[in-house]
This record gives structure tokens, C-alpha cells and sequence, in this order.
């Protein structure tokens, strides 16, 4: 709850505290007159249309309201200054306390204030006779009762405005009493026109009374209607300030969470209403929001006086609902409007077009005799639709700026919001803990995409969004990055906690993904990057966690935490881009082959293509450095060429050298969508004049079983021209041999790590069993890659594994030495026609 001080406002029983003493000094006063007068009472004769007249005079004309208080101003100076002249001291504080008794009566006030009120009138007069009483006597209407009379009078203002003050103060502080003492000047002054007519009406009655006539008929009436217009003016001058300060502060409140700050205040101000409540009902992100200004608070409430069914009325019938004395919409609801002690509402609808979007409400009109009245509704109304406006406005105004910082399909906080909250962070990290960012990237989404449709891929996204905001702690920020990349920033221990941490996520995002009738599982590779050790701000921080996670997709579902070899490794490849275009147009590159040999007769059977590239800075380049480069920067196409025609040349001059060699070459999964690489592979087979079976193509494992059907087309056109289709690097992915049933490929590779595992390892030596195996059965040729012992080839001819390459036999060569090796490794006598040459001897 917002807006009351430490210490609140006082009951108004703390109003005895001034009653009291009021009551004791007009015991004493009229003490001491009754003593020093020599006719304290008398004339009563006159003193029944005396207190006729001042409880005629009585009745308000203008009102000020001073906090929960308003301030009355009558005509009854009028009849006190006829009767400070006309009749005995106490006999004047008797008239004047019992009309004031009969007034306050009529308007039904408490006991606390009905005393107050009477004690304030009794007090004053009594003190202004014993004033009248020290002054010399009265002679005659002349100057010198003149000013007799104005200083009785104002004595009895005087102690009025002192006692009003002084309860203000008492209850609700000094600043109320401050505001009563300054709201108390017009009504002075207007004390002060009445004690003047008095006068007047004094000496036209000395004079004769038979001008009671003319002042009855002419004079009271041309009063009235002056101070009725003089009222009717001032309260149109105040609405016009307030509804111009109301309009200013609306306008420049701005965002929607201070609105409603600027707004009830001003309202409550308005209407002059002891409670204003702002009720807007949830809506989207947006809660419910109940608050409401109180008159005696500073701030605002978090609860409204206005009973709920009053509210839930306004809303459902989208209409005014008005309760109190002679204002009443519906009679039904002012049962539990006295049961939760308020006098009289007035409830609005707040409209947007047709729709109701809240309740503009305002309780108990201040002072005990004021009431609202129909002339309130259409102010309120015209507050109500200003206000629905500027609502409306800033909730738009807030949408806005939400969507801007925050991904629309998962509606977590996007990569700018993340960056702002990142930098933030850095700046305020405390010592001993460092500011992790964790970055996961989800595996194979864009197969779900193509398989399943962009509708499936979003169910995913949302999927993860939800279990890491459900399981990161609640003290982190989860973003989404954009495509399939989310954000995890949080304040840990160290950089191992944070690598600890994003295990455990990665673990709770693998769990199954069930959509309608279809499971998935999905993964992802997860970088780590914290602050102060990898970057010391956000934008170093995201660049080398976004390397992190690029190096954790080269081993599915790692944790990879930043090093600077990432870095140095990653500004290496951008400056290949340029480098590695040169070297194609220099012929830079350069092929080298490996042999692929019979494991049971050791024949040679062909080689493999492999690209090297010699940097005259870097020095050797790693293939999956420059082919990651080619790849990226539209070169792979050309570069694919020139390994082609290159393998294709030496296979032709093998040939013609009676040589008949087979060549392979290895692709990259992107080529497979290129629709017309197997038109320009048949052109090379042409061109070059080498048979089709000749040309092994070897895509790696994830290429070609990528779990959707997109590399299948351009596979089966290259089957149909007859080159052979090899599945590289088999076993590190999730396929199956089963899967490979559907493809048209003619040879698995099994990956080097088995292989060289197999004579230490019995796990290995079962998994390569396994594939040579199951590979027969489905008339697959199957291929060792890594053959480095002699250890391992026996037991590759133990499980009949065909063919094999490795360094047992040889590492790749360029084509000068390869021939070299030819010469020294190839029994010449087994080369005939129409055989491939044998092996003289294994190193």
C-alpha cells in the first residue's frame, strides 16, 4: 500500500482537544460580562427576530473545501451587528449560539463537529461582547460605533478562523492547518462585506424602520443573487483550473505506470471527493489495477471504498451508476453503500470505442452537508473520456515499447533487451562473482522446418522457451537471440557454476517433445561465456559466447566454454574469405590422395581426394578451416570444381597410363541443394572422359540423413548418372544403417575413431562389426578410414571388412609423390589389363 506516512491522520474525537477549551473561554467571558455589565440580559422582544434572522442568515452560500473539511460562508454578520447594537451582551451570545446550534443541526452534522461548531459560536461572541464591554459606551450611529462594532465582529471571524485552523492542525497536521488559515482569507474578506451591510442595515434602521422593508424586499434579494453569482463564478473558475491542470498532467505523465498518479489525485481535487479509484480490469500482459486517492493520503491506495457491486454494475451494463442523497441511478445498491460507510459515489465507465475497459470512480463529497449533485456527472463524464484516451494511449505507448524489446513468437525479452540487461550487469557485478552468459542453440531445427512445416519448428522454439524460463533459476534472464538461438544471463560464483548450470539446462530441454501425435527430441549445443574473464562488455560477451557455441555444435550436445583460441581461430576464418578467392585464382590449392586399398589381397583400388592449402603467412591451413570459409562465402561451388577436375584429370591419366584408378571426392551437405551439380558433374565425366563408376562422391553422415527428404533428389540424379555415393564418416551421427535402405548410396566409411579404437576398445571392435556386417546384408561396400596397425587390419579381415586407407598404407600425398609411391609400393608384375595392381609390400 502506497501513500500513508508513518504516521496517519487523527479521529476526529481529537476534536474535544479545541471544543474544550472554546467551551471554557465562553464560560469566563460571559463570567466577567455578566459581572461588569450593568443589564447583562434584556430587550428580549427583539431577540426572537434576531435569532430568526441569524438562522435565516445561517444557511451557506459559498463553500471551501480545506482537505476533508469545507469551510461555509454565511450572511450571519448581518444580524450579529444588529444585535451587538440592539440588545444585552449575553443575550446576543444566546441568540448567536442557538442559532448556530439549530443551523448545524439542520445539516445533521456528528456530535464532535455539531459541539465544535457550537463551542466556536459561543466562544466568539462571548469574547466579542467582553471586547464590547472594555470599550467605552455606545452613543448613537456614529464613526465611533462604527468601528466598535467591526472590531466585536471581527473578534468573533477571528476566533472562528483560529479554532478551524487549530482543529486542521490537530487532526491531519500542519499543513492542513496551513491550508485553512490561507483557504480562511476569501472567507474574511467576505466576513468583512457582511459586517459593512450590517452597518448599513444599522443605520437605515435607526434612521427608520420602516426601511426593513425596503431591505427585506430589495437589498437581501439583490444579495443573494450577488453571492450566488459570485459563487457559481468561483466554482467555474476552479473547475477550469483543475480540468486544465488534470489535462496538462495527463499529457505529461507519458508512460502508462505513472498515469494513474497524475490522473486521481487531480480527479479526487475535481469532485472535491474524499476517495477517487482507477479500476482497469487485466488485459493481456497487462494485471488488474485497483488504485485510488485519498484526500489525506500523498500517494495512492491499493484498495477501493467503492463496493464491488456498484463497479461490476458500471461495467456490465456499460453505464453511469450514481448513489446518494438526490442523485440515485439505481435505489437497490444504497443497502451496501451504508454498509461500507460512504454517502454517495458516482461510478463511470471507461470506454474504448464500444468496449469497457475500466471504472472511473469517486466516494464521499467532502463536508458533512455536501452532496454531489447532477451537475458532477457530465464533469466527470468529460474527465472519464479524457482519461480512457490517455489510458488507452499510454497502454499503446507501453505495447510498443514491450514488443520492441521482446520476441513476438516466444515473448521472452530479445537480443537488444538481453544486451541492455548484460551491460547493466557488468557495470554492477559485485566481487567473487562474474556475470555468465549461456547461449543454446538448437540442433536440427531447420530439418523440423522442412519436414514438418515452419508451424512445427515455432511449437518447438516456444517449447524450449518455456522449460528454460521453468528451470533457469529465478534470478536469470532468458531471452531468445533470434532464429534458434536463446540467451541466459545470471550473476554465479564462477565460470564452472555457469558451465554446471547450462549441463543441467541442456538436460531439461532434451527431455521428449510431444505435438499431438508426434515425439521429437531435441537438442542443443550450449556456449559459455562470463565476465570479466571473456569480455568486459556486452558486446564482446555475445560475439564470443556466439563462438563458443559455434565450436560446441562440432560435437552435438557439448557445453563449450570460451577460450581465446575460439577467437583467435574465428578471426583466422575471416581473414581466409579473402585469401582463400587469391588462391583459386592463382591455383594456390593444391590435391593430394590417399589410397583406398583391398584389406584381403591388399590391391589398390583408388584413391581419395583430399584439398590442402599451403598460406604463404598462416602456413598450413586446416581443411575444415577453409572449407567452412568456402561455405560461407559463396565459393563452395567453385571450390567443389576444382577438387573435381582435379581428381578427374589424374584418374584420365591414370587410365591412359593403364592405371584404371577410381577417385573419390568429398562434398559438403549444402551442395546436395544445389539443383544443378549433377548436370555440371556429368558435364566434368564428359569432358574429361571418365566413366561414371569411376567418381566416388562421400557426403558426411549428417548431410545425407539430416532427417528430412531434401538431399534425396539431387542423390538419386546422381545415382542415375552412375557415379557411386559414399556415407562419410559413419557412426557419429543418430542414423542407422536401416535408414541408409532408402538412399541410393553404394558405400559406408566408418569413422576413423572406431577403427582406430577397435584393437583396445571392444565396444569399438563390436560397433565396426556391427556396420561391416549389417552392411553386407543391405549390399553395401564398406570402407575403414584410419587403418594404422597391423593389429587393426587382421582384425578388419577377421569381420571381413573390404577395403581400407590409413596410414598403415599411406598418408595423403601430392600427385608427385603418390607416383613415387606407386613405383616403390605397386608389384609391377600384377599389373595386367583389366586388373588392379597389388600391393608388393605393407609399411
Amino acid at each position: 500500500m502506497a501513500g500513508r506516512g508513518p504516521t496517519g491522520p487523527r479521529s476526529t474525537e481529537y476534536a474535544w482537544l479545541i471544543t474544550g477549551p472554546l467551551a471554557l473561554i465562553a464560560i469566563v467571558c460571559m463570567t466577567v460580562v455578566g459581572l461588569v455589565a450593568p443589564q447583562p440580559f434584556g430587550e428580549w422582544s427583539l431577540a426572537l427576530p434576531l435569532l430568526v434572522a441569524m438562522v435565516g442568515a445561517g444557511l451557506p452560500v459559498l463553500n471551501f473545501t480545506v482537505r476533508r473539511q469545507s469551510l461555509g460562508v454565511t450572511l450571519t454578520e448581518i444580524p450579529l451587528i444588529l444585535a451587538f447594537y440592539l440588545v444585552e451582551p449575553l443575550t446576543v451570545v444566546v441568540i448567536y449560539t442557538v442559532a448556530s446550534a439549530v443551523t448545524h443541526l439542520r445539516h445533521r452534522f456528528g456530535a464532535t463537529k455539531f459541539w465544535f461548531n457550537v463551542g466556536r459560536a459561543a466562544a466568539g461572541s462571548s469574547l466579542a461582547v467582553l471586547v464590547l464591554q472594555a470599550l467605552p459606551p455606545v452613543h448613537g450611529v456614529e464613526p465611533a460605533t462604527w468601528l466598535k462594532l467591526f472590531l466585536a465582529a471581527s473578534m468573533v471571524n477571528l476566533l472562528s478562523i483560529a479554532s478551524v485552523a487549530g482543529v486542521h492542525t490537530l487532526l491531519q497536521g500542519w499543513q492542513a492547518g496551513r491550508g485553512a488559515l490561507r483557504q480562511s482569507m476569501s472567507a474574511l474578506l467576505a466576513a468583512m462585506i457582511n459586517i459593512v451591510i450590517g452597518m448599513i442595515v444599522l443605520i437605515l434602521i435607526a434612521t427608520t424602520w420602516w426601511s426593513l422593508l425596503l431591505l427585506l424586499g430589495a437589498l437581501l434579494a439583490a444579495l443573494a443573487l450577488v453571492y450566488r453569482a459570485y459563487a457559481q463564478f468561483f466554482r467555474q473558475h476552479r473547475t477550469l483550473t483543475d480540468m486544465y491542470g488534470l489535462s496538462r498532467a495527463v499529457s505529461e505523465s507519458g508512460e502508462y505506470g505513472t498515469l494513474p498518479d497524475a490522473l486521481l489525485g487531480r480527479v479526487r481535487a475535481l469532485m472535491q471527493a474524499e476517495y477517487a479509484t482507477l479500476w482497469l480490469p487485466a488485459q493481456g500482459r497487462h494485471p488488474e489495477v485497483l488504485l485510488t486517492a485519498r484526500n489525506d493520503a500523498p500517494g495512492l491506495l491499493d484498495f477501493a471504498k467503492t463496493p464491488a457491486a456498484l463497479r461490476e454494475r458500471a461495467r456490465d451494463e456499460g453505464r453511469t451508476v450514481a448513489v446518494g442523497r438526490g442523485l440515485t441511478t439505481d435505489g437497490d445498491l444504497r443497502a451496501p453503500l451504508s454498509s461500507h460507510q460512504v454517502k454517495d459515489v458516482i461510478i463511470l465507465p471507461l470506454r474504448s470505442g464500444q468496449a469497457v475497459i475500466g471504472t472511473l470512480e469517486v466516494a464521499n463529497r467532502l463536508g458533512d452537508s455536501n452532496h454531489f449533485v447532477r451537475t458532477d456527472v457530465p464533469l466527470l463524464e468529460t474527465v472519464a473520456a479524457h482519461a480512457a484516451v490517455a489510458l488507452e494511449n499510454s497502454r499503446l505507448v507501453d505495447r510498443l515499447r514491450h514488443d520492441a524489446s521482446h520476441d513476438t513468437l516466444t515473448r521472452l525479452p530479445n537480443r537488444r533487451r538481453i544486451t541492455g540487461a548484460l551491460e547493466e550487469a557488468v557495470k554492477i557485478r559485485a566481487p567473487g562473482e562474474v556475470v555468465a552468459l549461456l547461449l543454446f542453440d538448437v540442433d536440427r531445427l531447420r530439418q523440423v522446418n522442412e519436414s514438418l512445416g515452419h508451424a512445427a519448428g515455432d511449437k518447438v522454439l516456444v517449447e524450449v522457451a518455456d522449460r528454460l524460463r521453468s528451470c533457469a533459476p529465478s534470478s536469470a534472464l532468458v531471452g531468445r537471440a533470434g532464429g534458434d538461438e536463446f540467451l541466459v544471463t545470471l550473476r554465479l560464483e564462477s565460470a564452472e557454476a555457469a558451465m554446471e548450470l547450462a549441463a543441467q539446462l541442456r538436460e531439461q530441454i532434451r527431455d521428449e517433445m510431444v505435438f499431438d501425435a508426434l515425439t521429437l527430441d531435441v537438442d542443443t549445443a550450449v556456449g559459455v561465456a562470463v565476465h570479466p574473464d571473456h569480455g568486459s562488455d556486452a558486446a564482446s560477451l555475445l560475439q564470443r559466447v556466439d563462438l563458443a557455441a559455434t565450436a560446441a555444435k562440432s560435437v552435438p550436445g557439448s557445453v563449450q566454454l570460451f577460450s581465446p583460441t575460439l577467437e583467435s581461430r574465428s578471426m583466422r576464418r575471416l581473414g581466409l574469405a579473402g585469401d582463400l578467392r587469391r588462391a583459386l585464382d592463382n591455383g594456390e590449392l593444391e590435391v593430394y590422395f590417399q589410397p583406398k586399398v583391398t584389406l584381403r589381397d591388399r590391391r589398390l583400388v583408388g584413391v581419395e581426394c583430399l584439398a590442402r592449402w599451403e598460406h604463404p603467412a598462416h602456413g598450413t591451413v586446416a581443411p575444415e578451416d577453409f572449407v567452412a570459409v568456402a561455405e560461407h562465402t559463396g565459393q563452395l561451388g567453385r571450390f567443389t570444381e576444382f577438387v573435381l577436375r582435379e581428381g578427374l584429370r589424374r584418374s584420365r591419366d591414370w587410365t591412359h597410363a593403364g592405371q584404371p584408378l577410381s577417385v573419390a571426392v568429398n562434398l559438403s551437405a549444402r551442395t546436395l541443394t544445389d539443383q544443378h551439380f549433377p548436370a555440371h558433374v556429368k558435364e566434368l565425366l564428359d569432358e574429361y572422359g571418365v566413366p561414371p563408376q569411376r567418381l566416388t562422391l562421400e557426403i558426411k553422415e549428417a548431410g545425407v540423413l539430416d532427417g528430412t527428404d531434401r538431399p534425396i533428389p539431387t542423390l538419386r540424379r546422381l545415382g542415375d548418372l552412375g557415379v557411386r555415393l559414399s556415407v562419410d564418416d559413419f557412426g557419429t551421427g543418430d542414423s542407422s544403417l536401416a535408414q541408409l535402405r532408402r538412399l541410393p548410396v553404394h558405400e559406408v566409411k566408418v569413422d576413423r575413431s572406431f577403427v582406430q579404437g577397435m584393437a583396445t576398445d571392444p565396444g569399438d571392435l563390436a560397433i565396426v562389426n556391427a556396420v561391416v556386417t549389417l552392411s553386407q546384408q543391405f549390399g553395401l561396400a564398406v570402407v575403414a578410414e584410419g587403418v594404422e596397425s597391423e593389429l587393426t587390419l587382421e582384425l578388419l579381415q577377421d569381420i571381413g571388412c573390404e577395403i581400407g586407407q590409413g596410414f598403415l598404407f599411406s598418408r595423403p600425398l601430392p600427385y608427385e609423390r603418390l607416383e613415387a609411391w606407386f613405383g616403390a609400393q605397386v608389384d609391377p608384375e600384377t599389373i595386367s589389363p583389366g586388373e588392379l595392381p597389388r600391393l608388393r609390400v605393407v609399411p
